[in-house]
């Protein structure tokens, strides 16, 4: 009767806490609508830049499932530098050029593939044309670990922070600290400011540990400079820090704090560049941080460009976080009492 019992209060709990049912039944089925529509439009696209070659080589390129595009040498290695193309081919003095952007080590060995079939299978066959290889990004022997590598420090920063501060905001506001600094003559944005300073510099010091563990212990390729990882790693942590604060506001315990994170966090995987997907929901990771996280962090480590190159991605993770911190300070005007 005592098991019974329990197991009624228990239920009448859950039926109460509507949010916690919701999570339950509705947040499986979200994530795997959302699993099964990226994945359905997403498709492995392998696009090669043609400078000069045979129309039989083109059309040996089509057969094999390839998009082949001819192009002039300027235009085919400017869309190679923008990730448009995998690769970029020219055929001249008995040799087959190619420039691979080995960013994506899966696609950019696939692409090699396809281009040396497409020689064997020409007509009349030119197994004899040599293939001469240059990997303008990554390298041949660029693990998968190093592909997903900026997708995935991304989202383990981002996830961590969100997740404690959000929680050690909350605990603040429901152990009555939080309503007594409001009691004071302190401004909201202050008490914004403050959190966001005061977690700050653990986040500083977090971002410096991820920089040098995934280049020096990991060994994780590196072409361009450290200090802008760490600068894209910190910029990312200030992003997770304000929207923290921000659903703590909005969450009355840690479980519903926690059950933001299949509905805010997991999902920014889908869109963070990691899958070829649809113009249509490319746009959707346009308002997801860790999209310019992930963007960000593949010119810097992978294609080892400079600061100009990943401007527009800090700044959106920078914008990012002022806006979090601004729309908390409005939230929190709901608990002031005096």
């Amino acid at each position: 009767m005592r098991v019974r019992a329990l197991a009624i209060r228990i239920l009448k709990q859950l039926k109460n806490d509507k949010r916690t049912l919701a999570l339950i039944l509705l947040a499986p089925l979200l994530l795997l609508s959302l699993l099964y529509f990226v994945l359905s439009s997403s498709s492995t696209d392998i696009r090669i830049g043609v400078i000069n070659a045979p129309e039989y080589f083109m059309d040996n390129l089509y057969e094999n499932d390839v998009t082949a595009l001819r192009m002039s040498e300027g235009a085919a290695f400017h869309a190679l530098d923008q990730g448009g193309l995998t690769a970029v081919v020219t055929i001249e003095s008995g040799k087959a050029f190619v420039w691979v952007d080995g960013t994506n080590s899966s696609k950019a060995s696939a692409a090699l593939k396809v281009i040396e079939a497409s020689k064997v299978s020409a007509k009349p066959a030119r197994p004899d044309l040599i293939t001469d290889v240059t990997y303008r990004y990554g390298s041949d022997n660029l693990s998968l670990f190093d592909s997903f590598s900026t997708t995935l420090i991304g989202f383990l920063t981002f996830f961590f922070v969100f997740l404690i501060s959000g929680i050690f905001f909350l605990k603040e506001r429901t152990t009555g600290t939080l309503e007594k600094l409001l009691s004071t003559p302190i401004k909201r944005f202050e008490i914004v400011m403050g959190y966001v300073l005061g977690f700050g510099l653990i986040t500083l010091i977090q971002s410096l540990f991820i920089a040098i563990y995934v280049v020096y212990v990991l060994k994780v390729m590196l072409a361009g400079s450290l200090w802008h990882v760490f600068l894209i790693t910190l910029l990312t942590s200030f992003c997770a820090l304000s929207l923290g604060l921000l659903l703590s506001t909005a969450a009355t315990t840690e479980f519903q704090m926690i059950q933001f994170i299949p509905i805010v966090v997991v999902p920014q995987v889908f869109f963070s560049g990691m899958f070829d997907l649809s113009p249509g929901w490319q746009i959707v990771g346009y308002f997801m941080p860790l999209y310019y996280t992930s963007d960000a962090l593949n010119q810097i480590m992978m294609k080892g460009h400079g600061f100009s190159y990943f401007a527009l991605d800090a700044l959106f993770l920078l914008t990012g976080a002022l806006l979090f911190m601004f729309m908390n300070t409005k939230m929190l005007k709901k608990y002031r009492r005096i």
